[in-house]
């Protein structure tokens, strides 16, 4: 079912970028020279579907970027918490070892002991 649900999406999805392309594949010239309009420095010659695709992946790297050091905070704390709760648990099953090894030492005062009981 999910392969079906991916196809239903991604297909058409395919279909309008070949379309892009194939309407958008006249050359453009892009200009990284903001002083010289006429001769710039730096440009390139590349077809606008290439332009816009090169745009788009830019910006969905950025993007990533931007998500991954906001939720940084968040994985600090999974970090410290995971560390407590191992630390925790260590502290529990130390607990346990020492019970099993002298269960009258759980007993608290004024209490009878269950193997006296």
């Amino acid at each position: 079912m999910a392969g079906f649900i991916k196809a239903l999406i991604l297909v058409p999805v395919g279909f309008v970028i070949i379309l892009l392309a194939i309407a958008n594949r006249a050359p453009i010239t892009i200009s990284f020279d903001p002083f010289s309009e006429a001769d710039p420095l730096l440009s390139v010659v590349a077809p606008l579907w290439l332009v816009l695709f090169v745009a788009l992946a830019i910006g969905v790297v950025i993007g990533g970027v931007a998500a991954w050091l906001v939720q940084g905070k968040h994985r600090k704390l999974e970090r410290q918490y995971k560390r407590e709760c191992d630390s925790l648990r260590k502290e529990v099953e130390s607990v346990r070892e020492s019970a099993r090894a002298n269960p009258a030492a759980l007993v608290g005062p004024g209490e009878r002991s269950p193997a006296r009981s």
